[in-house]
This record gives structure tokens, C-alpha cells and sequence, in this order.
């Protein structure tokens, strides 16, 4: 059976080979195809935290377990060491103040001055708030998360088991409109939880790996929840791409020989998903290939 990683191996030699090149967002430029599948299996513990580089696992699942907190500000990130998030705040900072802040001592400043935070921290209404806190036309917070859960529980059938956080009317006021953006789950007879996630937009040599090991953790943390096991998580993507200056790095994890797949636990059994805390998850047998650098494109 050929390693699940290839898939992933797969898309960046197709970019590479034939991806459509434009000027982006960011400005960097990217190269880049449309519509994009891959699936992996869950139910014997595999995980795809990619091998052909180190992926820090931690710092993905801390992010989607701020997220199941409805978290929007970065200072709680800080405090767990995790910096995916601060370049948006921190550019609107320079922007604004028209102060070349050091990210160090911007990110300090946040840690250490809640005030600071409460102001320059704040993401607006990204994932977190879209998925626990989406207001109604009628002034009504809808939690998408509890409502999945209770759905699961109570009617594993329904083709309606789904949470997403494009909410048109609040984009313009998010750091980064959400990129994994739709949610959906699917029950089997046996008791198995399937999940599919679309991205419309993907980075693949940075967002990705984090993408899939935070979609993977979700997925078994909704299992446990619901008292059912995981199955198999399917990711769909719209524009994927590689941006210009990642492109070297591209080809180097492309000459590198997946290894075999760890496994992703949780360990500790908790009363509502926002319980979870990183120290609930275990991954055996990771030996990945070394960490490939790359910068963010803001």
C-alpha cells in the first residue's frame, strides 16, 4: 500500500510541474492549482502529521483547542508559546502607530500588559467566535460546536452535521477571513465518525500540515464527545498553492522518503470539548525528516 504522505508529496510536484503562476493577495506571488482531495484513516490511530518535515503538533492542536475556547485574541496563544497568529496584529500595529515594534517586544508586551492585549491582540471575529458565538439576524448566539455534538448524539444520521465560519457580514472586520472554512461529519453504521473539511485556500508547504493535524485532533476529540469512534478524515481544498519564495524548500521535502505515521491518543476523557488541554494528547513513534524554514506571507 503506498504511504498516505504521498498524497500530500503528490500536490506539491503538480504545483511545481503545472501550477498556474499570478500575483496574490500578500504580493509574493504564488503558484497554484484548483480542487484538491485527500483521505486518511483514523480509525487505527494513524495521524497525517507529515514526516518528510518536523511538524510541530503541539502548536497545531493548541490553536484549534484555543479555537474551541471561541478565542480571538492572541494573548492566550502567547502564553502557550504558539506565534502562528501574530504577524496580522503585529502589522497593524506598525501600521497604525507607525512604531517598528520588534515582534519580540510587541509579543511581550501582549503576554505581559492585558490592556495592551485587549486592544492590539484582538483578531476580530475569527474562527472561534464564528464556531461557539455566531450571532443571528435576531441578536441570538448560535454555538456551532455544541449543536454538532448534541446532533451526533442524538441523531447520527442527519445530513446536517456541519459548522463553518464564513460569515459574510463580519469578514471585513477579520485579521484573515477563515481559509478552512467548512466542517462536515458523517456517522456510519458501525459507530464511525467521518469528517470532511474544506479549505478554500491553502498553503500547502506551511498551512497545510497544521490544517490536517488540527482537523484530525477536532475529529477525535467530536468522537470521544459523542461516544463514537473516528473513521476516516477526508480534506477538500479550493486554491492550493505554493507561494514563490517557498519553492526551493518545496523541492527539497520533495527528494525526501516518507516515514512511517505516528499515532495521535487523547488520554484523558473530559466532560465538554472546551475541557481539553494539550497535555490530553499523546503521538507515539514520530521520527520525522528535519524542519524545512520558510517565512509567512501576510
Amino acid at each position: 500500500m503506498r504511504h498516505p504522505e504521498y498524497q500530500y508529496l503528490d500536490l506539491i510536484e503538480r504545483i511545481l510541474q503545472s501550477g498556474d503562476e499570478r500575483v496574490d493577495r500578500t504580493g509574493v506571488g504564488t503558484r497554484s492549482i484548483f480542487g484538491a482531495m485527500t483521505r486518511f484513516d483514523l480509525s487505527d490511530g494513524f495521524a497525517p502529521i507529515l514526516t518528510t518535515k518536523r511538524v510541530y503538533w503541539k502548536t497545531a492542536i493548541k490553536e484549534m483547542l484555543w479555537f474551541l475556547k471561541g478565542g480571538t485574541n492572541i494573548q492566550p496563544l502567547l502564553q502557550e508559546n504558539v506565534r502562528i497568529w501574530t504577524d496580522w496584529p503585529l502589522a497593524k500595529y506598525r501600521r497604525d502607530t507607525g512604531t517598528e515594534i520588534s515582534q519580540e517586544e510587541f509579543e511581550r508586551r501582549i503576554i505581559e500588559d492585558d490592556a495592551f492585549a485587549k486592544t492590539w491582540g484582538e483578531l476580530g471575529p475569527v474562527y472561534g467566535k464564528q464556531w461557539r458565538r455566531w450571532v443571528g439576524s435576531d441578536g441570538r448566539e448560535h454555538d456551532q460546536i455544541a449543536t454538532l455534538i448534541h446532533t451526533l448524539r442524538t441523531n447520527p444520521s442527519s445530513r446536517r452535521m456541519l459548522f463553518h465560519a464564513w460569515n459574510v457580514g463580519e469578514l471585513e472586520e477579520m485579521a484573515l477571513p477563515p481559509c478552512h472554512m467548512v466542517y462536515q461529519y458523517h456517522v456510519t453504521s458501525d459507530g464511525r465518525l467521518n469528517s470532511l473539511c474544506f479549505q478554500r485556500s491553502a498553503d500547502l508547504l506551511l498551512g497545510v500540515a497544521f490544517n490536517w493535524v488540527g482537523a484530525s485532533a477536532l475529529q477525535l476529540m467530536i468522537a470521544q464527545q459523542a461516544g463514537l469512534k473516528p473513521g476516516e478524515l477526508v480534506w477538500c481544498a479550493g486554491d492550493v498553492h505554493l507561494y514563490l519564495n517557498h519553492l526551493d524548500q518545496a523541492r527539497e521535502q520533495l527528494q525526501r522518503e516518507p516515514r512511517e505515521m505516528p499515532k495521535l491518543r487523547i488520554i484523558r476523557e473530559v466532560e465538554r470539548i472546551e475541557d481539553y488541554r494539550i497535555e490530553d494528547f499523546e503521538v507515539e513513534n514520530y521520527a520525522p525528516h528535519a524542519v524545512i524554514k520558510a517565512e509567512v506571507a501576510v
